[in-house]
C-alpha cells in the first residue's frame, strides 16, 4: 500500500472520512477542512473538524490511510 500523501490528501478535502493513523487508532467520522504547509521538509499538516469542535491539525506523516465515509447510512436508517 501506498503512503497517504498530500496529493491523495488533497481529494479528501470537505468530505467526511474516518482517519487510520500509523499507530492503529482511529479518528472516527471527521470532516477534513484543509492542507497546510509549513516551513521545512516534510512539515505538511492535514486540518480537521469533528461536529462542531474546533479545527485540529494533524502532521500528515502520522496518517496511514483515510477511508471515506457513505452519510446516508449515518443520516437515514432502515
Amino acid at each position: 500500500m501506498e503512503s497517504f500523501s498530500s496529493n491523495s490528501a488533497r481529494s479528501y478535502i470537505g468530505k467526511n472520512v474516518n482517519l487510520h493513523l500509523k499507530d492503529g487508532a482511529v479518528i472516527v467520522n471527521v470532516q477534513l477542512t484543509a492542507l497546510r504547509k509549513a516551513t521545512g521538509k516534510n512539515n505538511t499538516f492535514i486540518e480537521y473538524q469533528q461536529g462542531n469542535r474546533k479545527t485540529t491539525r494533524l502532521p500528515l506523516r502520522n496518517i496511514a490511510y483515510a477511508e471515506m465515509l457513505n452519510l446516508n447510512l449515518i443520516k437515514n436508517p432502515a
